[in-house]
Order: C-alpha cells, then sequence, then structure tokens
C-alpha cells in the first residue's frame, strides 16, 4: 500500500512537472447555420486570444484546456428598394452580426510526433456582447446598428472542436481547429423553426513558455 501510494505521488508530481503553459491569438473564419458547414450565410473574419495548460496524460497523449476570448457571427448580403430623387430604386446592403464570447475549449491531444498533434473536445462559451450592424453598400453609410443584445441571445454556447498543430520549435507552434456549434444562438426560439447555431475555423499561432 505504500508503494501504492508513493507511485501515485512520483506519477502526479511528474504530471505537474511537465505541465507547459502558453498564450496563443489567431484569425476566426465563422458563420450562422442550420447545420455544422458554412454554407447558410457569408462568413465573418474575428479573432481570438488567450491562454492554454497544456498537461501529459501519457506517452502521445495530454489535455489542454484553454481559456479564450473569441469572436462569432455571419455576414450576408440582400437588395431592397430606396426611395430617391429620382425615384425608387433597388440598393445593395450588407449586414453582420457579431457574437463575442468567453470560451473554455477542453481538446484531447495525440501527440503523433513530438512536433506534430491532432486534437478534439468540447468547447463551452459564454456570451459577452451581440451586436447587428447594417450598411448600404451603395451608398457607404451605416443604416442601422444595435446595441448590446445579448440578454436576448442563448447566454451558453456548446460546441465540438476537432483540428491539429504542429511546433515549428518547442515553443512556436500553428494551430488550427474547427468547432461546430452544438446549441441555438437564440434564447426563444419560435415552435417550428429550425436552430441556429455558430461555426468557426481557426487559424493562429502559440506559444509555450
Amino acid at each position: 500500500m505504500k508503494k501504492l501510494f508513493l507511485g501515485a505521488a512520483v506519477a502526479m508530481s511528474s504530471l505537474t512537472f511537465a505541465q507547459q503553459f502558453g498564450i496563443k491569438a489567431g484569425m476566426n473564419v465563422s458563420s450562422l447555420s442550420k447545420d455544422a458547414s458554412l454554407s447558410d450565410q457569408k462568413s465573418k473574419i474575428g479573432f481570438n486570444a488567450g491562454v492554454f495548460m497544456n498537461a501529459p496524460l501519457g506517452s502521445n497523449f495530454s489535455i489542454q484546456p484553454e481559456l479564450l476570448y473569441t469572436q462569432y457571427g455571419a455576414k450576408g448580403n440582400f437588395t431592397a428598394p430606396v426611395i430617391t430623387s429620382g425615384g425608387i430604386v433597388n440598393q445593395e446592403f450588407s449586414s453582420s452580426t457579431h457574437f463575442d464570447y468567453i470560451a473554455l475549449p477542453v481538446m484531447f491531444q495525440y501527440n503523433a510526433t513530438p512536433a506534430f498533434y491532432l486534437e478534439a473536445g468540447p468547447e463551452f462559451g459564454l456570451s459577452v456582447s451581440a451586436k447587428d450592424k447594417v450598411k448600404n453598400e451603395t451608398t457607404g453609410e451605416t443604416v442601422a446598428e444595435s446595441d448590446n443584445y445579448k440578454d436576448n441571445i442563448n447566454g451558453f454556447n456548446l460546441g465540438l472542436g476537432i483540428g491539429a498543430g504542429y511546433y515549428f520549435t518547442p515553443k512556436v507552434g500553428l494551430t488550427a481547429r474547427y468547432v461546430a456549434g452544438l446549441t441555438d444562438v437564440a434564447k426563444n426560439r419560435p415552435s417550428g423553426s429550425d436552430a441556429v447555431r455558430n461555426n468557426t475555423f481557426q487559424v493562429g499561432l502559440a506559444y509555450k513558455f
């Protein structure tokens, strides 16, 4: 029994010693859709940034929880009639939806080589802000811009991430991840209508201390 406790203590000490902390940042290419694709609306560019901890679970496996500020949302285009001095004409408009979250991804990583890994795991998000903007592309004017309406959307966001990464050096690496949304962004979805979910592709850099 003493040997068992001693072995467990040694293993825990090794795990603690092997933990690595770091920072990461990158670009989001996100959209809102009724499934796990990016096809429903045009993609919007945003960013993600935060910190992470990487701890080994074995010789080839590790777990990496992260704390990120991440921007989701979508863009769209439409045509609408506008009254002008020359009469009623159709003009082009663009709309953008901005959803910002504090996200906690928990990635389980398989280290195929010391430098290359594959990963998968859940992402838990809390809504920080939700805003919309409509711009008249013909005139270049912003015709509508909403206040923060985050209380009207689902405050919790759940996604499933899959990705990969490659470390050029022991400290600097390139990361890529796709996060498919699992929860509806709407807090009170009308009965009979389809759920709309956040989906995003992320690419960026990571630095281990």
